[in-house]
């Protein structure tokens, strides 16, 4: 029986408009790379995102990003074909997974 439900609930996998679609997610991983916040519980991803963005530019963090919200491909191959760390993949998926999170409870308030 197949799996209906989406991973990710991410516009591009639920077809929900209420849900953040994938640009968004990006848009707010580059924002968060470029603007870090210091004083908040979750600044530690903004951190590592700067740092991944700096290191592969955010043409390659948003491939991984849409491979991963997007194709349900795992953190550690959506990293194939890049000339990055499969550990980056991990790093770039938890980060997004969590930005995700958060643009869809900002609409639900």
């Amino acid at each position: 029986m197949p799996d209906t439900e989406a991973n990710y609930n991410v516009r591009e996998q639920t077809g929900n408009p209420e849900h953040a679609s994938v640009d968004d997610v990006v848009d707010l991983v580059i924002y968060r790379a470029q603007n870090p916040r210091t004083e908040h519980e979750d600044a530690h991803f903004d951190t590592a995102v700067a740092a991944l963005v700096d290191r592969y530019g955010t043409e390659s963090v948003r491939t991984v990003i849409n491979r991963i919200l997007v194709d349900d491909e795992p953190f550690r191959t959506a990293t194939n074909g890049l000339e990055m760390r499969n550990v980056d993949g991990v790093r770039i998926g938890t980060a997004a997974s969590w930005f995700l999170e958060e643009l869809n409870a900002q609409d639900d308030h």
